[in-house]
């Protein structure tokens, strides 16, 4: 985490805060912190906010607002950081059905680490999990937690078509995958719930800075959740 952000231009209506570059809590909830006290402070000109693993992306008009003027009030902003009040994470359960057709890749990451796949199921979901960006595809959350121990590469060919709900492992960090799509991660359950929806707003099921934690299901249970 640097001693103080970095301000950099992002194309002609970006602007780029950097608090490090290292994946890390404390530096996301700088972040986070930042994003909503500009939400807040509603500064004319700018029309969207994207926090990521270590850096916000402001995106401004430049016809309303200029670049050294949005760095000028953004900089006033992080100096008040520390006096400001945050709220408290979200937090959001994920029901999951782990194994079988919905997580081929749960008996891999069990042979992987020596474990069987209950061990790993009871891992997984015996944590919370800090939402650290959207990105990808629409919705797709990159989350990041305690998971040395099942930690598990990502596959070396990645699928073609990996359908939407499913949870998979990639390294150290776990995610979920809004919609069908190609993807590499090593897939251990999947969600009946619905992550996008482009239809009604709002259309992300999860945020930056949610805290997510999973719920292990039955088939009956996901058939339930998944006709409502």
């Amino acid at each position: 985490m640097y001693r103080r952000p970095r301000y950099l231009p992002a194309g002609d209506e970006g602007l780029l805060v950097e608090f490090g570059n290292e994946i890390h809590p404390d530096t996301h909830n700088r972040v986070y912190g930042m994003a909503q006290a500009v939400e807040e402070a509603h500064i004319q000109g700018i029309e969207e906010i994207i926090p990521s693993y270590c850096s916000l992306l402001v995106v401004y008009d430049p016809l309303l607002i200029s670049f050294g003027d949005l760095t000028d009030q953004l900089k006033g902003i992080e100096k008040n950081l520390s006096h400001l009040k945050i709220p408290e994470h979200r937090r959001v359960e994920i029901p999951t059905l782990y194994g079988g057709e919905f997580g081929p890749d749960l008996d891999f990451v069990a042979t992987h680490h020596g474990l069987t796949p209950e061990e790993v199921i009871r891992i997984h979901s015996s944590q919370d999990y800090l939402v650290y960006m959207l990105g990808f595809t629409p919705g797709f959350a990159y989350l990041g937690g305690n998971l040395e121990k099942i930690a598990t590469p990502r596959l070396k060919t990645p699928r073609v078509v990996v359908p939407a709900g499913s949870v998979g492992i990639a390294e150290s960090q776990t995610g979920i995958y809004p919609i069908e799509s190609p993807g590499g991660w090593q897939i251990i359950g999947r969600t009946p719930l619905k992550l996008f929806n482009p239809i009604q707003p709002p259309h992300f099921l999860l945020a930056a800075g949610d805290m997510v934690r999973f719920a292990p299901i039955h088939e009956k249970q996901y058939a339930d959740l998944q006709s409502h």
